[in-house]
């Protein structure tokens, strides 16, 4: 039986469909675009719900640098407005739907702060989460919220961008969401080092962070993962791809860019990437281009830097691994072979011994419905989680099972 999917105009009508739900014993899949619907346990869900009806900017103020927008419009809208006066969102979100199917561009603003995905520089800008200045929400009750507003303060009470960042639509569903900006960068180089092994190149990536030097991005790419990227030609080299990225205005890119090169000179030749050709080279990270062309499992482990690949050598001892680190190796994207339970068993052991967070990223629905997706908590983290979803969703009417079975 195909579910019809609900679609609210206002926050009223959005109120209306959850208090409804919650009066009915029926629950709720919260949907922006669905572009990351494969990502999580499927939803035990009765009725879909999208917010593609809430689009539109509602604030925009260039000098100020802040920018508001309902929830349902489209990420790649808000980009676009923000090119027009040289602006961006500096935490540079992913976009990971072309690797789980569907089409690029299709996420919404909501969607970014729900999942809290951000991309290479939050090393140096932060998350998403750390960017948000006001939201308005509906939670499980029906009961609409706002918080913050158009300038960061420090305040007493709770953070609930940093509550509801990362929630996965499990405790309340966007409606309106504001955010500071910052310029783009007039420059933009790229240094490159060709066929460096995982704890060499990672080496390089954390010293590069420690020079003074303001590098934005630090990604390595093993080859079998490089040989997928199209945008920029790096498939044709046939080696792991380890980048440095320097933004800023023009002489000082150049100064930076030099003093690099110099630094790192015993690793070997670093190759040089313009403006143009670091642009896309970047914005197919963005997109996760090196996981685009396989269905086979994906994982997302955060761990310290240092110890990326140690925790992806111990990983390899159970099975095979194409690997790509970022935010200097204390992010890794690893893509195992299909198997009935996507290798979560040693994943977990292994993170479980040397530290981390290890999320099931891309698996078939059956494989993500029976086993843990996101990384499964201690007793006291629990309890607290249980305690918040109890707060924001008594009768457990959103995204149900989503993160955790049972809740």
């Amino acid at each position: 039986m195909v579910q019809q999917l609900l679609r609210p105009t206002d926050e009223r009508g959005l109120a209306q469909v959850i208090i409804e739900a919650g009066e009915t014993g029926r629950s709720i899949e919260v949907l922006g675009s669905g572009s990351k619907r494969g990502v999580g346990r499927p939803v035990a869900a009765t009725a879909p719900i999208t917010v593609r009806n809430f689009r539109g900017l509602t604030l925009y103020e260039p000098g100020e640098m802040v920018i508001g927008a309902r929830a349902g419009t489209p990420l790649a809208a808000i980009e676009a407005e923000l090119a027009k006066h040289n602006q961006q969102l500096a935490f540079e979100p992913i976009d990971p739907g072309p690797m789980l199917g569907e089409a690029a561009g299709q996420g919404t603003l909501g969607g970014v702060v729900a999942t809290n995905l951000s991309g290479a520089r939050r090393i140096q800008a932060g998350a998403a989460r750390d960017h948000v200045l006001g939201l308005r929400a509906v939670n499980g009750r029906g009961e609409a919220f706002k918080w913050g507003g158009r300038v960061m303060k420090n305040v007493t009470g709770y953070d609930l961008a940093r509550t509801l960042s990362g929630s996965w639509g499990t405790l309340a569903v966007f409606t309106e969401l504001t955010f500071k900006v910052v310029p783009k960068a007039e420059e933009t180089r790229t240094l490159l080092l060709f066929g460096q092994p995982d704890e060499i190149a990672v080496e390089v990536l954390c010293a590069a962070l420690a020079t003074p030097y303001e590098v934005s991005g630090t990604v390595h790419l093993q080859a079998s993962l490089a040989a997928r990227l199209k945008a920029t030609g790096m498939a044709s080299v046939g080696q792991a791809i380890t980048a440095l990225r320097i933004e800023n205005f023009s002489p000082s890119v150049a100064y930076r860019s030099e003093l690099l090169k110099q630094q790192f000179a015993a690793y070997g030749t670093l190759h040089e990437l313009d403006h143009a050709a670091s642009l896309a080279f970047w914005a197919e990270q963005r997109v996760l281009g090196f996981l685009q062309g396989s269905s086979d499992p994906v994982w997302r482990i955060s761990t310290a830097p240092k110890m990326g690949p140690r925790v992806v050598q111990a990983i390899s001892s159970y099975m095979e691994c194409k690997v790509a680190y970022d935010w200097s190796g204390g992010l890794v994207w690893l893509e195992v072979p299909a198997s009935a339970d996507a290798g979560a068993a040693d994943i977990r052991r292994v993170i479980a011994t040397r530290g981390g967070h290890a999320t099931l990223f891309r698996a078939l629905p059956k494989v993500r419905a029976e086993v843990d997706v996101f990384q499964p908590l201690e007793s006291g983290p629990m309890q607290l989680t249980r305690g918040i979803k109890a707060a924001f969703d008594p009768n457990g009417v959103l995204n149900p099972g989503r993160m955790y079975a049972g809740q």
